[in-house]
């Protein structure tokens, strides 16, 4: 038990990381830094616990992206500061990187070696898969919101 905390913490450590770059390449004030450190590790976290549940990862993605749109909405109404400040940079953690590259990878291969029907396959479900996570962050990102924005719902 002690060691799968552990493995928690450590990753939640390296999450904040990229997020907390990717807020300082866009100029994000210092003040929201720990926001966006907090919730690259916060969104991360929860997407790995989703999917230790055997939730799909497009699935885990999307309830990760909720999540933190929700919390990001809290934090922009409490600190006065556009949402996006923290929903941009939290999100980093989750790009589809390895699959985008994947699916890049076998469609140079196509070009080069010719094409097969192996990777054809490759490049289909690495291409499906990058554009399911990017859609589950988009709309777990938009959906929060939009709910509460519309309907002009306090967030406690």
């Amino acid at each position: 038990m002690n060691l799968i905390l552990q493995d928690i913490i450590l990753n939640a450590i390296f999450a904040a990381i990229p997020a907390v770059g990717f807020a300082m390449l866009f100029n994000v004030p210092k003040s929201a830094l720990k926001y966006c450190a907090l919730g690259g590790a916060i969104v991360y976290t929860l997407r790995e616990i989703f999917m230790d549940l055997n939730l799909a990862i497009e699935l885990a993605t999307f309830l990760a992206s909720m999540i933190i749109g929700l919390i990001a909405l809290y934090w922009s109404r409490k600190n006065l500061v556009p949402r996006p400040i923290y929903t941009v940079a939290s999100i980093i953690p989750m790009i589809p990187g390895t699959y985008a590259f994947t699916a890049m990878i076998s469609l140079v291969d196509m070009n080069t070696h010719g094409v097969s029907s192996e990777l054809i396959e490759i490049f289909i479900e690495s291409g499906l898969k990058s554009i399911s996570i990017l859609g589950a962050i988009s709309f777990g990102l938009a959906l929060p919101s939009l709910y509460f924005m519309r309907y002009k719902r306090p967030i406690v």
